[in-house]
Protein backbone atom coordinates (compact mmCIF):
# COMPACT_ATOMS: atom_id res chain seq x y z
CA UNK A 1 0.00 0.00 0.00
CA UNK A 2 2.90 2.22 0.64
CA UNK A 3 4.30 1.54 -2.43
CA UNK A 4 0.94 3.06 -4.45
CA UNK A 5 1.51 6.50 -1.99
CA UNK A 6 5.31 6.64 -3.33
CA UNK A 7 4.48 6.52 -6.65
CA UNK A 8 1.79 8.69 -6.40
CA UNK A 9 4.10 11.81 -5.12
CA UNK A 10 6.56 10.79 -8.02
CA UNK A 11 3.63 10.95 -10.43
CA UNK A 12 2.75 14.11 -8.70
CA UNK A 13 5.86 15.59 -8.96
CA UNK A 14 6.74 14.63 -13.03
CA UNK A 15 3.07 16.10 -13.41
CA UNK A 16 3.60 19.67 -12.00
CA UNK A 17 7.20 19.94 -13.61
CA UNK A 18 5.80 18.44 -17.09
CA UNK A 19 3.09 21.62 -16.56
CA UNK A 20 5.88 24.17 -15.59
CA UNK A 21 7.86 23.20 -19.01
CA UNK A 22 10.94 22.43 -16.64
CA UNK A 23 12.99 19.66 -17.44
CA UNK A 24 14.24 16.58 -14.89
CA UNK A 25 17.76 18.42 -14.76
CA UNK A 26 16.64 21.89 -14.16
CA UNK A 27 14.25 20.91 -10.90
CA UNK A 28 16.94 18.50 -10.03
CA UNK A 29 19.54 22.08 -10.34
CA UNK A 30 16.89 24.48 -8.75
CA UNK A 31 15.86 22.14 -6.11
CA UNK A 32 19.32 21.01 -5.05
CA UNK A 33 18.68 17.93 -5.35
CA UNK A 34 20.93 15.08 -7.51
CA UNK A 35 19.60 14.43 -10.93
CA UNK A 36 19.30 10.51 -10.43
CA UNK A 37 17.78 10.70 -7.11
CA UNK A 38 14.92 13.13 -8.78
CA UNK A 39 14.29 11.01 -11.40
CA UNK A 40 14.08 8.12 -8.89
CA UNK A 41 11.27 9.78 -7.09
CA UNK A 42 9.69 10.79 -9.61
CA UNK A 43 9.29 6.91 -10.72
CA UNK A 44 8.46 5.83 -7.77
CA UNK A 45 11.93 3.68 -6.67
CA UNK A 46 12.42 6.40 -3.43
CA UNK A 47 10.54 8.17 -0.95
CA UNK A 48 11.28 11.38 -0.33
CA UNK A 49 11.73 13.02 3.07
CA UNK A 50 9.74 16.59 3.63
CA UNK A 51 12.59 18.31 3.32
CA UNK A 52 13.48 16.78 0.36
CA UNK A 53 9.73 17.51 -0.48
CA UNK A 54 9.89 21.25 0.56
CA UNK A 55 13.02 21.88 -1.92
CA UNK A 56 10.88 19.99 -5.15
CA UNK A 57 8.36 22.81 -3.80
CA UNK A 58 10.07 25.81 -4.22
CA UNK A 59 11.80 24.59 -7.68
CA UNK A 60 8.45 23.95 -9.06
CA UNK A 61 7.19 27.30 -7.00
CA UNK A 62 4.26 25.17 -5.67
CA UNK A 63 3.31 25.16 -1.67
CA UNK A 64 5.25 22.12 0.35
CA UNK A 65 1.99 21.68 1.49
CA UNK A 66 0.47 20.00 -1.40
CA UNK A 67 3.50 17.83 -2.16
CA UNK A 68 2.66 16.56 1.53
CA UNK A 69 -0.45 15.67 1.19
CA UNK A 70 -0.41 13.84 -1.74
CA UNK A 71 3.01 11.85 -0.21
CA UNK A 72 0.39 11.40 2.98
CA UNK A 73 2.38 13.47 5.22
CA UNK A 74 0.00 15.53 6.08
CA UNK A 75 -4.23 15.27 5.82
CA UNK A 76 -6.09 17.15 3.05
CA UNK A 77 -7.92 19.81 4.34
CA UNK A 78 -10.48 22.63 3.50
CA UNK A 79 -9.16 25.39 0.93
CA UNK A 80 -7.13 28.13 2.69
CA UNK A 81 -8.77 31.76 3.13
CA UNK A 82 -6.76 34.47 1.26
CA UNK A 83 -4.41 35.43 4.19
CA UNK A 84 -3.44 31.79 4.77
CA UNK A 85 -2.83 31.26 0.78
CA UNK A 86 -1.00 34.50 1.21
CA UNK A 87 1.57 33.17 4.18
CA UNK A 88 1.85 30.06 2.90
CA UNK A 89 3.11 31.27 -0.30
CA UNK A 90 5.33 34.12 0.66
CA UNK A 91 9.27 32.75 -0.27
CA UNK A 92 10.28 35.29 2.11
CA UNK A 93 9.27 33.41 5.37
CA UNK A 94 10.37 30.25 6.42
CA UNK A 95 8.29 27.17 7.12
CA UNK A 96 8.58 27.76 10.68
CA UNK A 97 7.61 32.10 10.68
CA UNK A 98 4.53 30.64 8.20
CA UNK A 99 3.06 27.97 10.68
CA UNK A 100 3.57 31.28 13.65
CA UNK A 101 1.91 33.78 11.77
CA UNK A 102 -0.72 31.04 10.78
CA UNK A 103 -1.68 30.24 14.46
CA UNK A 104 -1.59 33.68 15.38
CA UNK A 105 -4.19 34.59 12.63
CA UNK A 106 -6.02 31.35 13.73
CA UNK A 107 -6.51 32.51 17.27
CA UNK A 108 -7.96 35.97 16.01
CA UNK A 109 -10.36 33.99 14.51
CA UNK A 110 -11.08 32.07 17.03
CA UNK A 111 -11.37 34.98 19.53
CA UNK A 112 -13.35 36.96 16.58
CA UNK A 113 -15.57 34.01 17.25
CA UNK A 114 -15.94 33.56 20.48
CA UNK A 115 -16.88 37.67 20.97
CA UNK A 116 -19.77 36.94 18.19
CA UNK A 117 -17.83 38.87 15.53
CA UNK A 118 -17.03 36.23 12.56
CA UNK A 119 -18.94 33.96 11.08
CA UNK A 120 -19.13 29.82 11.77
CA UNK A 121 -17.37 29.29 8.51
CA UNK A 122 -14.44 31.37 9.59
CA UNK A 123 -13.96 29.94 12.98
CA UNK A 124 -13.95 26.80 11.10
CA UNK A 125 -11.42 27.73 8.77
CA UNK A 126 -9.33 29.10 11.77
CA UNK A 127 -9.39 25.47 13.38
CA UNK A 128 -8.26 23.97 9.88
CA UNK A 129 -5.50 26.49 9.90
CA UNK A 130 -3.91 25.68 13.57
CA UNK A 131 -5.50 22.10 14.23
CA UNK A 132 -4.20 22.34 18.18
CA UNK A 133 -4.38 24.86 21.06
CA UNK A 134 -4.29 28.19 19.54
CA UNK A 135 -1.35 30.03 21.05
CA UNK A 136 -2.69 33.07 23.47
CA UNK A 137 -1.72 36.37 21.53
CA UNK A 138 -1.81 39.69 23.50
CA UNK A 139 -3.40 42.16 21.34
CA UNK A 140 -2.23 45.60 21.18
CA UNK A 141 -3.21 47.99 23.92
CA UNK A 142 -5.12 50.76 22.35
CA UNK A 143 -3.89 54.10 24.05
CA UNK A 144 -6.68 56.34 24.56
CA UNK A 145 -6.12 60.01 22.85
CA UNK A 146 -5.12 61.41 25.99
CA UNK A 147 -2.40 58.87 26.47
CA UNK A 148 -0.84 59.10 22.73
CA UNK A 149 -0.77 62.23 22.85
CA UNK A 150 1.59 62.00 26.23
CA UNK A 151 3.80 59.97 24.31
CA UNK A 152 4.70 61.87 20.96
CA UNK A 153 7.09 64.37 20.56
CA UNK A 154 6.15 67.87 21.04
CA UNK A 155 5.92 69.41 17.37
CA UNK A 156 6.71 73.14 16.65
CA UNK A 157 3.70 74.75 14.82
CA UNK A 158 6.03 77.00 13.03
CA UNK A 159 8.59 75.81 10.39
CA UNK A 160 9.66 79.57 10.02
CA UNK A 161 13.39 80.15 9.98
CA UNK A 162 14.37 81.39 13.65
CA UNK A 163 18.00 83.18 14.08
CA UNK A 164 20.39 81.97 16.86
CA UNK A 165 23.76 83.62 16.94
CA UNK A 166 23.41 84.71 13.92
CA UNK A 167 22.78 81.42 11.96
CA UNK A 168 19.51 80.74 10.61
CA UNK A 169 17.76 77.36 12.07
CA UNK A 170 14.75 75.62 11.45
CA UNK A 171 13.08 75.00 14.20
Amino acid sequence: MASSKVGSIGEYIREQRTRAKISLRQLADVSGISNPYLSQIERGLRKPSAEILQQIAKGLRISAEALYVQAGILEDREADTDVQAAVRADLGLTERQKQVLLDIYASFLKENEAAGVLGAEFAEAAAQAAPGPAPHVQAPHAQAPHEAAAHEPAVHESAEPHERNGKEEVG
